[in-house]
């Protein structure tokens, strides 16, 4: 196979790992959208562009967005006592090295891979969009409706009130 194949599937392997072992929460969720742009590469190697523009775009562009605000709203990570740890350069070693590799692999396979489709018949993407608002309408608003269900929640969780004493010790 392809050795830019190989490259995007370490480091997809690599931030992965990196996200699923972070003990901070965004700097899981950006490994994790490294990891998601490393998958997209792997797409476009195997002769799927359509498919690698809609990873970027809908996991890495947008749900990911979603997650990083989600997960600000709600203050979920370690508190920083120490000052801000973000100007130390230690802490972006990897994800820049990784995230440098990727691009340079996908810049070299992008002058090295021919760009001819393997398959017979070439889908459209507004094959897809009518796909998907006729035939699949209603598996794309239960998402819909799941994914607003979940901003609500957060939110909800988000802007209560922190107790110091357990409701059932509160006086009335």
């Amino acid at each position: 196979m392809n050795i830019f194949f190989y490259i995007a599937a370490v480091v997809a392997i690599i931030s992965t790992i990196m996200a699923i072992s972070g003990k901070n929460a965004i700097h899981s969720l950006l490994f994790l959208i490294l990891s998601l742009l490393a998958v997209s590469v792997i797409f476009y190697l195997l002769n799927a562009p359509f498919i690698a523009a809609l990873e970027v775009i809908i996991y890495a562009g947008a749900i990911m967005v979603l997650f990083i605000f989600v997960t600000m709203m709600l203050n979920v990570g370690i508190e920083n006592k120490n000052g801000n740890k973000l100007t130390n350069p230690r802490k972006w070693i990897v994800s820049s090295i990784l995230a440098a590799i990727l691009l340079v692999d996908f810049i070299l396979a992008l002058k090295n891979v021919p760009a001819s489709p393997s398959v017979d018949q070439v889908i459209l993407p507004k094959q897809v969009g009518i796909s998907l608002f006729s035939t699949y309408l209603l598996a794309v608003e239960i998402a819909a409706i799941l994914l607003m269900a979940g901003v609500i929640g957060a939110y909800h969780l988000g802007s209560q009130k922190k107790k110091v004493t357990h409701r059932f010790l509160e006086k009335k």
